[in-house]
């Protein structure tokens, strides 16, 4: 195992040093420029489509806006945001923060194209829409093959390793604060995640919404705490963060391994931007136009990271413990940060808060996998035999060797990311039309709505034929 964890460490490092980094940049700084910055000037418009109400198809109300965010967000929002953050300044220092800003806010030009494409290219799942990479690659590009390759590294990814990387943290946080047996922290997650997996993508919705707002919110308000605690170090905090990413030892081990490459790696795992993953949520939503989504997603980039992942920083880096942390202290990092803080009784609420974030992700990351599956073959066996590995995985994630999981986990998100990152540069052409169209009707003071027959030259649209339903 430690032969295999280590060759895949290795195929890690060249990957995202010399590949991935430089692809993702070009690719958010090319549509960034490209849309004027579509993430900067239309912030306000986020909010407010935020609200949409689902649209009505055969009669039944679809998937909302905010019910899509949410289950984008129940992936986005996980161990990423708490273990992630923690690993990535122990092992690149403070200055891998501020490469986690930079991903996020150029990766969030990405994430608005590949999430309008999805909308677009959206296939009808009986009252609901399922959608996203593999979707618009097959009906974009005319290439299924790679569509089917990019489905089945989505389902590996997420619903598997992604999954065992959710659980791992959810059993050493339990482990640590109250002496459970890891084991049996990853047969109680699988039992619960069986009860809501087998009950379809509506029970997913109505899960989601519930539990990603309010552990959010509680973990935002508790690092605000720490913050006001503190308030006269924030500056130097700062300076710190800022300082250190420009620094001579940290530019050297952004090459291998250090500030820079540790940002973007766990910036891209707990964002998801230009990853593939967000797609297939927003895919879900019954809206008027594809934008919606776009504007959407491109926002969960930015809560996600500026606001939860920059509260876990602020934690750890106010304490001491991240210099001394171990290979297999990811969550414990955050966790005696703060204890140091707060006391003891904050080690139990984020345990608390930890299982919550990792088990609203494990529903999103089972979501995504299912989806992309029944892009490969709609089969009511080959779900239900996926359904049943993934429970697995939760089991076998609980006592899986820390490095060994979390190695599987950036293999696999490289080639994701790849896959969808090639795709969307050759059709963002399609998605700033739709822009253009957004925004025109914006001006007019009209809520943008979208039919296909306003882009007659665009094929194999399914689900915009012109109806008045909206209306």
């Amino acid at each position: 195992m430690d032969i295999l964890s280590n060759w895949i460490d290795q195929l890690n490092g060249y990957l995202y040093s010399y590949i991935l980094i430089v692809l993702l940049l070009f690719t958010g700084i090319f549509f960034t420029v490209k849309s004027k910055g579509v993430q900067f000037r239309l912030f306000p418009e986020m909010f407010r489509v935020l609200t949409d109400k689902a649209t009505i198809s055969g009669g039944k109300k679809g998937i909302s806006s905010f019910q899509a965010f949410t289950i984008s967000a129940a992936s986005r929002i996980g161990t990423g945001n708490i273990a992630g953050v923690a690993t990535a300044i122990a092992i690149g220092g403070p200055g891998a923060v501020f490469w986690m800003w930079v991903m996020a806010l150029i990766g969030a030009g990405s994430s608005f194209v590949e999430s309008t494409l999805a909308q677009l290219y959206k296939v009808k799942d009986g009252h609901t829409f399922r959608g996203g990479p593999a979707y618009y690659i097959e009906k974009g590009l005319k290439k299924r093959w790679l569509g089917i390759m990019f489905a089945i590294a989505i389902t590996f990814c997420y619903g598997f390793v992604f999954n065992a990387v959710q659980t791992n943290t959810i059993a050493a946080s339990f482990s640590t604060s109250f002496g459970i047996d890891k084991v049996w922290v990853g047969v109680f997650v699988a039992v619960l995640t069986a009860i809501i997996i087998f009950g379809g993508v509506q029970r997913i919705a109505n899960v989601t919404q519930v539990i990603v707002p309010i552990m959010a919110i509680a973990y935002i308000l508790v690092a605000l705490v720490v913050v006001v605690l503190n308030i006269t170090e924030i500056p130097s905090l700062i300076t710190l963060i800022v300082s250190d990413a420009f620094s001579l030892q940290s530019g050297i081990g952004g090459l291998i391994g250090g500030a820079i490459m540790q940002g973007f790696k766990r910036g891209l795992f707990s964002n998801e931007a230009g990853l593939g993953s967000a797609p297939n949520a927003a895919a879900t939503a019954s809206v008027s136009h594809p934008v919606k989504q776009g504007l959407i997603q491109t926002l969960g980039v930015f809560v996600d990271t500026i606001l939860v992942c920059t509260a876990t920083a602020v934690i750890v880096l106010l304490s001491d413990v991240y210099k001394t942390a171990g290979e297999d202290s990811r969550i414990d990092i955050t966790q005696q940060s703060l204890v140091n803080q707060l006391g003891d009784w904050v080690g139990i609420f984020l345990t608390i808060a930890i299982f919550f974030f990792a088990f609203s992700s494990v529903i999103g990351n089972y979501y995504y996998g299912e989806t992309n599956l029944e892009f490969i073959k709609n089969s009511k066996k080959m779900i239900f035999i996926y359904r049943i590995a993934v429970i697995g995985f939760l089991i076998f994630g609980a006592y899986a060797k820390v490095a060994l999981v979390w190695n599987l986990a950036d293999l696999f998100m490289a080639i994701m990311a790849l896959i969808n990152l090639t795709a969307i540069l050759l059709l963002y052409k399609v998605a700033f039309r739709l822009l253009s169209h957004y925004t025109a009707q914006r001006k007019k003071g009209k809520d943008p709505v979208f039919y296909a027959s306003d882009m007659p030259d665009l094929d194999e649209i399914e689900c915009w034929e012109k109806t008045k339903e909206k209306e």
